[in-house]
């Protein structure tokens, strides 16, 4: 059972939250935008002390054993505080969601209604490992007039408290409450039950990491849960694919960085291009140090490993991939429906007719026609950072930017009506 101290300790941190988000809410796009500018030149200019505290929690996870994708996950570099830093710029450079009017008129009775937007208040986010997730999630919940608790995993706590404390600093800078953004201590997963359990002091949460993590939010959280999903994305190769521009998209998708959680994980060719394309992929893919999990088609090959049912329900988020050569559309559809996380999931093919199936059958939060799965992400499709993938269908789907961290409020305007 969570203690009954630590329920109060975030609780104190859930109403400190709360404080800073009624002053949040009143703040202008201007001073909004300045924070986060001031985030951004903040974390390039303090990147030694976030580097030296990011050394230390990936240092204690390679002693530990953890492995080399998790720790991948962990590592903070310059090039990657540079995109932390230049995804608060490209918030900063988005509309303001918050005031935005969704719909409205003047009714019969003369009544003036207006839909529109406002933040949350106080938005939870636990997550593991990937410290990157602590500004982006930070900068997305401001924008949007949200103060965020953050619960990051014990194994990112030195670089999720220094960027913390470099983000509050630059909020106080531009003249917000430093506790628009606090973290929650790691130390104790006591902390993350009592933040599951804030039901009146946090008005949703967020959890981003592995099945477990999510699964255990899902199931055990009194907070409104906006759930984020893994990634078993499928590449599908139909009969009318361009076959250099398939194996370019393959090799992006599975091997440009294997442990996010839109990496391909699994591979499906049609039948037709077995002959051709089956030698070309299976060369490449172990040119590149990919361990192909494959059916007899697969099999056939030297190096590929027989797959098993498990294999094509698996999100490896490693060098490794499940295969199959499947008969027609019909049966690709069928497979991706069966075992996909409702992520991300690909068809390539020249095909018209086939393109409009695979999109209206695949019931995945992303679907794409031509293209990498890697493109599944909040910048590459322009709305700056991203705060999570969502993969359920309930207010928000897809990758989670300002609008999705708002909710709606109706305003009535009238002169003295009854009713």
């Amino acid at each position: 059972m969570t203690s009954s101290s630590t329920e109060q300790d975030v609780v104190d941190l859930a109403i400190r939250a709360r404080e800073a988000a009624r002053v949040l809410a009143l703040a202008t796009r201007a001073q909004k935008d300045a924070a986060l500018e001031a985030m951004a030149a903040a974390l390039l200019e303090q990147a030694p002390t976030l580097l030296a505290a990011n050394a230390q929690d990936t240092a204690r996870a390679e002693e530990g054993g953890t492995p080399p994708n998790v720790v991948d996950r962990l590592r903070l570099t310059d090039d990657r505080l540079a995109g932390m830093a230049q995804g608060l710029r490209e918030v900063a450079g988005l509309p303001d969601p918050v005031g935005e009017v969704l719909r409205g008129g003047t009714l019969a009775n003369g009544l003036e209604l207006r839909q529109v937007r406002v933040p949350f208040g106080v938005v939870g986010m636990i997550y593991e490992a990937r410290p990157n997730v602590t500004a982006d999630a930070a900068g997305i919940c401001l924008k949007s007039g949200n103060a965020v608790l953050l619960r990051g995993s014990s194994s990112a706590a030195a670089s999720n408290a220094a960027i913390v404390e470099v983000l509050r600093d630059a909020a106080v800078s531009a003249g917000l409450p430093a506790d628009v953004v606090q973290l929650v201590p790691s130390e104790s997963r006591d902390t993350v039950k009592a933040l599951m359990r804030a039901r009146g002091h946090v008005d949703v949460l967020i959890p981003r990491g592995g099945a477990g993590l999510i699964r255990s939010v899902v199931e055990e959280s009194t907070v409104p849960v906006i759930e984020t999903g893994v990634g078993n994305c499928h590449v599908y190769v139909d009969r009318a694919a361009d076959l250099d521009r398939a194996l370019a998209v393959v090799l992006n998708a599975k091997t440009h960085r294997t442990s996010v959680c839109n990496a391909a994980e699994s591979l499906l060719v049609h039948a037709d291009l077995a002959e051709t394309f089956l030698p070309r992929v299976v060369a490449a893919l172990q040119e590149a140090g990919v361990t192909i999990h494959g059916d007899a088609a697969f099999a056939a090959y030297d190096g590929v490993v027989p797959a098993t049912e498990e294999d094509f329900a698996t999100e490896y988020l490693s060098l490794d991939i499940s295969a199959a050569v499947v008969p027609d559309l019909g049966a690709a559809i069928d497979h991706v429906r069966r075992f996909s996380s409702g992520h991300s999931d690909a068809i390539l093919t020249e095909d018209l007719g086939a393109a409009r199936r695979f999109v209206a059958e695949v019931d995945s939060a992303v679907v794409l026609v031509n293209a990498s799965t890697r493109f599944t992400d909040g910048g590459e499709l322009g709305f700056g950072a991203e705060i999570g993938i969502s993969t359920q269908k309930l207010h928000a789907r897809g990758p989670m930017g300002l609008p999705e961290m708002t909710s709606t409020k109706y305003v009535v305007t009238g002169d003295g009506h009854v009713r």
